[in-house]
């Protein structure tokens, strides 16, 4: 595949784009084109490029002879409706907050890990379930596996290790007891020696046999296996090491060292180098895979399916393309073979809610195919519903959600026909499939869904013949939506490198047009994963396929999901935020009883994570995930959305009611600080630094800023009540933020922070970025945050690159945030120690794949450019030199604002305003500010100066 020889040969394409830029010095500028593209097909999922309409998503390969189209539909998860909240937590919280206050922390998580926490599923029956089913697997009919005379001939081979599991190498999905078997020829200079198995860690509990002699088993999963294989257990000629693997739930099998040593046997006493390597293949055999339900705090985004086209007589290919045109949401794929040139075309449609596929060819006769379908859940079914339509049926295992999808194929000359699963098309130059996909999920109460009912009215809405119609359709209403924004940082030299090379190149040319296909990419991804009436992207969007994906795919709120919406408001797709807006609504029903249950409190709280259900208690262990301000993060996003609409009925009717059920909350939840007579927060934890804590900085600056948000709202709304008082009474009593001994800000009240802690999260930042209390008015706080921003260092997961990008927007430093911009444009498929990146389909990596730094970047990149917050306009803030010029038009600013803006040489050079009210508008560009009066519903022109050169 071209990509892998282009990781070794970045020398050559750095000549190659020299050359280009060196031949389009004279080219005029044209409009730019915004899309991604590539010369060969995917071969990892993080190749292949996204489509969706907010509800299904799909991941389009665009192979040859084989395309692989994987899709999701947003409702299908594992799980149930359940109480996530553990009753009498509440009666714990007080003596927790005395071991803190003592300075006990290992107690205090120890008592609150038993007491505190939320409820799994299945907590109170999976131990005896389990107890039952190893009875079963561990019986003494199994010991025959591990015998050296056992015939393991038609056992399957598996290779090993592999750090994600077994599931990354094909199995999916596979949990239970699996037996593994390596034979081996004992050298003659090891006979009468006593052996080391250098094994690393197994996933989860391991009971290892040699010549089927019992060696050792260890049931920690984190633990590296290094066993003792005594001389009286081996014999010169054959040797069989077997394995009893019991994974209980993902990531099964021999994972390998953290250390980096090798899976190897040698004697005891020697080199292991000198050993017989074991990272080979194994023989395998699936023993028992019906292994009980494992409790979980919160559930797993789920794939969905999977579509499969399949082409013969592909041969001799030549002009292969494919391609993302974000700016009409279309996946295409095309190539010639013998003459014929091959197209296809796939999209989702929001108005048909169907995932779309047209392909054709350019010779009559020429286009034959078989389409079908697949899924990773076990047991799933395929029907037969009619001579052209297909539908798959799958069930989450262990789970209250099933689905109903529908394949149909029109092609108005060919001959089309269902032969057991597979459709097959044959003798013809078009054909257009269509699929729909639901499921029984009503809401997060209610899963009394007829998803076969609701996936065949959408197929049945789609007329025959009608591709034409639903493509024009889809491109218009995805475009009411794109257009309403436009980004243009330089010509588009670059172009004709694909996309994969232009990131790895990003770091050593000139490629600003990358820059604003990264933005618009980001704002695609918005409007392709959050339409109205769907559910928010999650932490990979609407896209997924594994069965247990990277942190369950779900929302976590600590940063993540909220990240997930920085550009909704700024880079023009308020509408985006609609789905957030009702997720915020669901989690205060679920967070009202949670705040009862785990504090004696009223109003709402969530905590680290939320899932399809709304569960809203603390998950996972208490050196993270007690972390109380979830909700009021969220709450951020409701006062957000009012300030760059002014929309009154908004804040009347929806955000303020949510915002004060918060504030109830932390009026009821802060406590005393006996050193400092503060209010502070606590048990709580500053994002997953520090552990469990009392007065973590962050909590205080979403509490100070929630309550000056409540306060600012009520009184736009006439509202003063026994809420008002108190949170004014409360509000300055709320702990301040601290300068410490090293310049820093604080990170926690108490001055603990550790100048040599590189950690992801900068939470102690939050009002700097998104918050806004930190600003160029506090300048000492201000200096502080650079200093705790310094001693963090540049490098990062993706999402951690992004919140720094715009920190240093914040801090007005242009080139630094460039930095950012640089590292988060680097090749994620090249080994790079963890560090964030991109990967060849400009998906953010983690690593692994996570959507929030694309959103959180997307609005960086525009934060160097505008911002708004403290009431003012800033123009061209934190402009890099690498940014001379540019323009972009429909951006958003706070008071109701829309800008047009153009700079050149990093010069202001144009300047339009509109506003949606009256008032007065205060501008600052270069020590330059402004107060313009504005009248609602009109445009403004203004000079460089800020001087006002006329009203359209």
């Amino acid at each position: 595949m071209k990509l892998k020889l282009m990781r070794n040969t970045p020398i050559l394409i750095l000549l190659f784009v020299f050359f280009l830029l060196g031949a389009c010095k004279e080219r005029k500028t044209e409009e730019v084109y915004y899309r991604l593209w590539y010369d060969e097909p995917a071969e990892a999922w993080t190749e292949a490029l996204p489509i969706g309409n907010g509800r299904i998503g799909a991941m389009v390969f665009g192979g040859v002879e084989t395309d692989r189209i994987q899709f999701n539909e947003e409702t299908l998860w594992t799980g149930a409706p359940r109480d996530y909240n553990r009753e009498g937590a509440a009666d714990y919280l007080e003596e927790i907050r005395a071991l803190l206050f003592a300075g006990k922390q290992d107690e205090a998580e120890a008592l609150a890990g038993e007491h505190f926490m939320g409820k799994m599923s299945n907590e109170d029956e999976y131990p005896q379930q389990l107890a039952t089913w190893l009875t079963k697997v561990k019986g003494d009919e199994s010991l025959i596996y591990a015998s050296p005379d056992f015939d393991d001939s038609d056992w399957g081979v598996m290779t090993f290790p592999n750090i994600q599991g077994w599931e990354s190498i094909g199995f999916e999905g596979l949990d239970g007891t699996v037996w593994l078997r390596f034979t081996f020829d004992l050298p003659e200079d090891w006979k009468d020696k006593d052996l080391v198995l250098n094994l690393g860690r197994i996933r989860d509990t391991d009971i290892t046999y040699f010549n089927g002699n019992f060696i050792n088993s260890e049931d920690n999963k984190n633990a590296h296996r290094r066993y003792k294989v005594s001389a009286a257990d081996t014999g010169l000629g054959k040797n069989v090491v077997a394995i009893q693997v019991l994974n209980f739930y993902d990531k099964g099998g021999l994972v390998g060292f953290k250390t980096g040593e090798p899976m190897v046997i040698y004697p005891v006493g020697e080199e292991m180098e000198n050993g017989i390597p074991l990272d080979v293949e194994w023989k395998y055999f699936i023993q028992n895979s019906q292994v009980p339900q494992y409790p979980k705090y919160q559930e797993s985004y789920q794939p969905f399916g999977d579509l499969w086209l399949e082409f013969e007589g592909q041969e001799h290919i030549e002009n292969y393309t494919r391609e993302l045109d974000i700016e009409n949401a279309m996946a295409r794929t095309s190539y010639e073979s013998e003459g014929v040139r091959y197209t296809r075309e796939y999209f989702v449609s929001a108005p048909d809610q169907a995932l779309v596929l047209h392909l054709a060819s350019s010779v009559p006769g020429k286009l034959n195919f078989k389409a079908s379908l697949t899924s990773l859940h076990r047991d799933f079914e395929i029907r037969k519903v009619d001579d052209r339509v297909i539908m798959l049926l799958a069930k989450v295992e262990d789970g209250a959600l099933h689905g109903v999808s529908y394949l149909r194929c029109e092609s108005p000359e060919g001959y089309i026909s269902v032969i057991g699963d597979i459709l097959t098309v044959a003798n013809t130059n078009e054909a257009t499939l269509y699929l729909t996909a639901a499921t029984n999920y009503r809401n997060y109460n209610d899963v009394s869904g007829k998803p076969e009912v609701k996936a065949m009215d959408a197929l049945n809405q789609i007329e025959v013949g009608a591709y034409d119609k639903v493509k024009a359709t889809h491109i218009e209403d995805y475009q009411k939506h794109y257009n309403t924004f436009d980004i243009d940082l330089g010509e588009n030299r670059l172009d004709s490198l694909t996309t994969d090379q232009r990131i790895v190149t990003f770091n050593e040319t000139q490629d600003p047009s990358l820059v604003g296909l990264y933005v618009q990419y980001g704002r695609y991804l918005l409007i392709s994963s959050s339409r109205q009436g769907t559910r928010p992207a999650n932490l990979q969007g609407i896209w997924n396929e594994e069965l247990t994906p990277p942190w369950d795919s779900k929302y976590t709120c600590n940063i993540n999901l909220e990240m997930n919406y920085w550009p909704a408001e700024p880079l023009n797709l308020s509408v985006m935020h609609e789905p957030l807006f009702e997720l915020i609504e669901e989690v205060a029903e679920r967070g009202a009883k949670t705040a009862k249950i785990h504090y004696g409190a009223n109003g709402w709280v969530l905590h680290h994570n939320t899932d399809l259900w709304r569960g809203t208690a603390p998950i996972n262990n208490p050196n993270h995930g007690i972390w109380v301000t979830g909700g009021a993060w969220l709450c951020h996003h409701l006062w957000e959305h009012y300030e760059f609409t002014l929309d009154t009925t908004f804040l009347r009717e929806k955000a303020y009611p949510l915002m004060a059920g918060a504030a109830e909350f932390f009026i009821d939840f802060l406590v005393e600080d006996p050193t400092t007579g503060y209010l502070v927060s606590g048990p709580s934890n500053s994002p997953e630094n520090g552990g469990l804590v009392m007065a973590p900085a962050m909590d205080h600056q979403i509490v100070r800023e929630l309550f000056r948000n409540c306060l600012d709202a009520a009184q736009i709304l006439g509202i003063t009540d026994d809420l008002t008082r108190q949170i004014e009474e409360t509000l300055p009593k709320v702990a301040p933020d601290q300068i410490g001994q090293y310049g820093q800000l604080q990170e926690w009240l108490a001055d603990k922070d550790d100048p040599e802690n590189h950690h992801r999260h900068v939470s102690h930042l939050w009002a700097v970025y998104p918050g806004e209390e930190i600003n160029v008015k506090t300048p000492e706080l201000m200096d502080a945050a650079i200093k705790s921003l310094e001693f963090r260092g540049d490098e990062g997961t993706g999402w951690s690159l992004a919140w720094k990008l715009n920190l240093w927007s914040r801090f007005r430093e242009g080139n630094h945030a460039w930095k950012m911009v640089n590292t988060l444009l680097s090749p994620a498929w090249v080994e790079r120690s963890g560090r964030g990146g991109s990967y060849a389909n400009l998906f953010d990596a983690h690593p692994p794949f996570q959507i929030d730094g694309n959103f959180g970047a997307s609005a960086g990149i525009l934060e160097m450019i505008v911002q708004s917050q403290n009431d003012k306009i800033v123009l061209l803030p934190a402009l890099p030199d690498a940014l001379g010029n540019g323009k972009i038009k429909g951006v958003k600013a706070r008071g109701g604002y829309e800008l047009n803006i153009e700079w050149l040489n990093h010069e202001l050079e144009k300047l339009s305003i509109y506003s949606v009210s009256n008032g007065k508008c205060m501008i600052e560009y270069e020590g330059i500010s402004r107060e313009i009066p504005m009248r609602a519903g009109e445009s403004y022109l203004l000079d460089p100066q800020l001087n006002w050169v006329i009203n359209k």
